[in-house]
C-alpha cells in the first residue's frame, strides 16, 4: 500500500522517511525562484530545508515562478501535494529518501502582472533562477544578445515582459520607483560566472526600455556568482515506481539524485540572505577557481565519456564507466590534458576531486543517461572543452585527447551510431550540425569552421591536424580501435 504525498499524510509518511519537522505554516517567502525543476528541488531547496530544520530563517521560504509551458505541469503536480517534494539521495550502496518542504507556493505561470507584483514585495530579498545553460540569450562569444526574438518582444513591452530577465528587470523597476531596496539576483545555473551572465541579461533588457535604468541595474544590483553541483536526472515512470516500491510514497514529481552536492557562493547579498553556511554552503570572495575546476573536470569529463558511449549504443552513464576503454579514456585525458591546466583551488585537492567524480559517474543508482550528457553539445562544448583546448594550445601543450573528444562529438552529430541506429535530434542546432558533420566526413576541417563553437581555434594548425587525424581514424577504424590507439600513445 502506498501513501500519497500531502501535508495531511506527513504523519503517516514520517514512519518511513524523514519529513519536515518545522512548522511549514510559519514559513514566509523571502525568495522567488524561476525554474522549479528537478535540479532546483535537489539543490537549493534541499539546503533551505536543512536550514529550516535547525529552526533558523523561516522568513526565507521559496515561491516558485515560471514562464515556460512545462512550468504549468510542474505547478499542478506540486500544488496537488501542498508543494512538498520527495528527494531520494542515491549512492552505489544505498538509497535514502526524505520529504522536503521549503516551497510554500507558486505564482501564476507566465502571468506578468502577478509575478511583477510579487517581485516588488519588500519581503522578497532574493530572486533566484535555474533556466539551464542555454537560457541566457547570449551570442557565440558569450555576450548578451538583444537581437533574439523574445528579447526584442520584451523591449516593446516594458510593463508586460515575458522572459525571466524582463520580469526581473520590471520587478526592479517597480521597486526603484517605490523606494524599495533592490533584491539580490542569484543564478543557480551551471555556467561560468553565472551571476555576471544574469546581470548582463537583466540589464540588457532594461536598457531597451531606458539606458540609464539598465546601467543602474548593472551598477547597483547584486548578482553573486556561484558554483552548483549535483547530478540530478529527469523524473520518469522508473523513478515514480521506484519510490512507491521502496518507500511506499506516491509523489507526482519526485526527485532522484546522487548523494553528493556542492554549492559555492560569493557572499554579496546586500538585502540579506539565509544562513546557508550552517548547512554546508561555502561562501567565498571569488568563485572563479571552483567554477573552472567543476566545468573542466566534471562537465568536461561528462563530454569525454558521452560521445564514445553514445556511438556504441550505451544507454546509462554508469554503463559507460564500466566499459574499460571509455573509463581509461576518461582517466588519461583528465590526468594528462585537463587537470594540468586547472588553476589551484582553495582548500581543494584536485586528485581527490577527480576521484569523487569517477565515483559519481559510476553510481548505478542514478540512472543518468548518456543521451542527456550528449545533449546540447553546440552550447556545452565551448564552455566545457574548447576553453581547455585553448589554454593548452597557448601553452604549446598536446591536445591529442581533446581533439579526439571533438572528433567524437562530430561523429555523433552525423546522426548514426556505429551499428547504424539513428540518433534522434539531441541539440537545438541539430538540423545545422548534421549536414556539417556529414560534410566533415570527407573534409574534417569544415567542422572546426563553426565559429560559434571553436572561435579562432579553427586556424590553429596543430589542432586542425589532430582533429582531422582523429575524425578520419574514427571513420576508418571505429570508436573502440581509435580509443585503443589513443590509450597506447599511437594516435
Amino acid at each position: 500500500m502506498t501513501i500519497r504525498l500531502s501535508a495531511d499524510t506527513l504523519g503517516a509518511i514520517s514512519r518511513t522517511v524523514p519529513v519536515p519537522d518545522y512548522d511549514r505554516k510559519g514559513l514566509s517567502a523571502g525568495i522567488v525562484h524561476f525554474g522549479i525543476g528537478n535540479f532546483h528541488r535537489a539543490h537549493q531547496a534541499v539546503y533551505l530545508d536543512a536550514l529550516f530544520a535547525t529552526g533558523k530563517d523561516h522568513d526565507w521560504a521559496i515561491l516558485g515562478a515560471g514562464v515556460m509551458p512545462g512550468d504549468a505541469a510542474m505547478k499542478a503536480a506540486l500544488e496537488g501535494q501542498d508543494w512538498l517534494t520527495t528527494v531520494v539521495d542515491q549512492s552505489a550502496e544505498k538509497s535514502e529518501a526524505r520529504v522536503t518542504g521549503p516551497m510554500i507556493g507558486m505564482l501564476p505561470v507566465a502571468d506578468s502582472g502577478a509575478i511583477i507584483e510579487k517581485l516588488a514585495d519588500p519581503a522578497i530579498r532574493i530572486v533566484s533562477l535555474t533556466v539551464t545553460e542555454g537560457g541566457y540569450f547570449v551570442d557565440a562569444s558569450g555576450q548578451f544578445d538583444p537581437s533574439q526574438r523574445a528579447i526584442i518582444e520584451d523591449g516593446k513591452a516594458p510593463d508586460s515582459p515575458k522572459t525571466v530577465f524582463g520580469l526581473i528587470a520590471a520587478g526592479l523597476k517597480r521597486r526603484k520607483a517605490e523606494g524599495t531596496p533592490a533584491f539580490t539576483v542569484m543564478s543557480c545555473d551551471n555556467i561560468p560566472h553565472n551571476g555576471a551572465v544574469a546581470r548582463d541579461a537583466v540589464a540588457g533588457v532594461a536598457r531597451l526600455w531606458d539606458k540609464e535604468f539598465g546601467d543602474w541595474i548593472a551598477r547597483e544590483v547584486a548578482f553573486p556568482n556561484g558554483m552548483v553541483d549535483r547530478i540530478t536526472p529527469a523524473t520518469g515512470t522508473r523513478e515514480r515506481e521506484s519510490l512507491k516500491a521502496d518507500f511506499g510514497i506516491e509523489d507526482a514529481w519526485p526527485v532522484f539524485c546522487e548523494d553528493f552536492r556542492q554549492w559555492v557562493l560569493e557572499d554579496n547579498f546586500p538585502a540579506g540572505r539565509p544562513a546557508l553556511e550552517t548547512v554546508g554552503v561555502q561562501f567565498v570572495p571569488d568563485v572563479t577557481p571552483f567554477e573552472i575546476m567543476k566545468i573542466r573536470i566534471l562537465n568536461g569529463g561528462h563530454a569525454v565519456i558521452a560521445y564514445p558511449a553514445g556511438l556504441l549504443d550505451i544507454h546509462f552513464v554508469h554503463e559507460a564507466m564500466e566499459h574499460p576503454l571509455i573509463s581509461a579514456f576518461l582517466e588519461k585525458i583528465e590526468r594528462e590534458e585537463i587537470i594540468p591546466v586547472v588553476p589551484p583551488v582553495p582548500d581543494t585537492d584536485l586528485d581527490w576531486y577527480f576521484g569523487e567524480i569517477k565515483r559519481r559517474f559510476a553510481n548505478p543508482k542514478i540512472g543518468d543517461t548518456v543521451r542527456r550528457l550528449c545533449l546540447d553539445g553546440s552550447n556545452r562544448q565551448p564552455k566545457f572543452i574548447v576553453t581547455t583546448i585553448a589554454d593548452r594550445l597557448k601553452a604549446g601543450a598536446d591536445v591529442t585527447g581533446l581533439a579526439l573528444e571533438s572528433a567524437l562529438w562530430c561523429r555523433y552529430c552525423f546522426g548514426e551510431t556505429e551499428t547504424g541506429k539513428i540518433i534522434e535530434p539531441n541539440d537545438p542546432n541539430w538540423d545545422n550540425l548534421v549536414p556539417i558533420a556529414r560534410h566533415a566526413k570527407e573534409q574534417p576541417h569544415v567542422w572546426l569552421d563553426q565559429e560559434a563553437v571553436y572561435g579562432d581555434l579553427a586556424n590553429n594548425e596543430a589542432f586542425r591536424t589532430s582533429f582531422s587525424h582523429a575524425l578520419n581514424a574514427l571513420w576508418a577504424d571505429g570508436v573502440e580501435a581509435v580509443l585503443r590507439r589513443y590509450l597506447s600513445g599511437e594516435l
